[in-house]
């Protein structure tokens, strides 16, 4: 079966599909394969989930992709001009390193060159979500899913389409097939869990998010969000016991200190509400929430405020 997480075979984060095809024509040789593995490598280190929690939630890389793995993929390119696989690859580097015409343009040679190609599809869907081109990427998840019904993937990629459309039943439907095929999955849960979020199901939510920690726990995200949702009912203690999960795994995540302050702020704890606040403004110092929050609890530029 297809890996459920659209990473480098079956690396187990939100990103590109990779090498768990199955192939259309022999795979690559022992030499491409040698080439590759410095790229696999990277792909299992550096993979990030494209979104934060709530219904902003954005697909975007946090990592990327250093030029020597396009280097290595493009002398696996130079060797097998023929092969999809090598194309699909490079378009996910290309992808994840925030260069979407580039991934495009791979990922339309890796379709070319085999029209049955369900991940590159899908990755190529991918791109178009994060340029904020839903149809053409409701199009080619559709393509992925209509050549293979079985692809998790494709369902997850199709519910997130459909909820940044606002089609709420319809991305409901997609998240509970991908669970369905892959209940050991944990990005079908944290992605119905957002759509619980954004319809104010916080409970429904917090079940969800809470699954997709039982699974795979190493995710800062699942933990931003299920705050939220703790926030949203008024546990706020369980609010600040993960986002402190959350800041610890992130440090540059800029939401989980900022929702952190907010939590710490609603207990009482000016100091580590400070603390998070400013934390916030040093990974960027124009961000509104973080600057109001900062204000509000009565933060000094140029004090020191304890973080835990």
């Amino acid at each position: 079966m297809v890996s459920p997480w659209r990473a480098f075979a079956g690396a187990g984060c939100y990103g590109y599909a990779g090498m768990g095809r199955k192939p259309a024509k022999p795979s690559l040789s022992v030499m491409a394969q040698r080439l590759l593995l410095p790229v696999i490598l990277f792909a299992l280190a550096a993979c990030a989930t494209p979104g934060g929690p709530g219904a902003s939630e954005q697909d975007k890389p946090l990592y990327p992709g250093p030029q020597s793995n396009v280097a290595s993929l493009s002398e696996v390119i130079a060797a097998h001009p023929d092969d999809p696989q090598a194309y699909n690859m490079r378009g996910s580097v290309y992808g994840e390193s925030g260069r979407p015409e580039q991934a495009l343009a791979d990922f339309n040679k890796a379709i070319s060159l085999d029209p049955n190609y369900a991940q590159a599809y899908a990755n190529r869907a991918l791109v178009y979500r994060r340029i904020n081109k839903l149809d053409l990427a409701l199009a080619d998840e559709n393509k992925a899913l209509a050549i293979d019904p079985s692809y998790a993937a494709g369902y997850v990629g199709r519910g997130i389409v459909y909820r940044k459309q606002g089609r709420n039943n319809q991305a409901l439907e997609d998240f509970n097939k991908a669970i369905g095929l892959q209940p050991e999955n944990p990005e079908p849960y944290y992605n119905r869990g957002l759509l619980y979020q954004s319809q104010r199901q916080h409970a429904l939510a917090i079940d969800d998010f809470s699954a997709a920690l039982g699974l795979a726990n190493k995710k800062s995200e699942p933990y931003v969000a299920r705050a939220l949702s703790y926030l949203a009912l008024g546990d706020t203690k369980s609010a600040a016991s993960d986002l402190d999960e959350a800041v610890q795994m992130d440090p540059l995540n800029l939401r989980a200190w900022t929702s952190r302050g907010l939590a710490y702020e609603r207990l009482g704890q000016k100091d580590k509400a400070a603390g998070s606040y400013a934390k916030a403004l040093s990974i960027n110092d124009k961000y509104q929430p973080a600057k109001e929050g900062f204000a509000r609890v009565g933060g000094k530029v140029g004090q020191t405020y304890p973080t835990f």
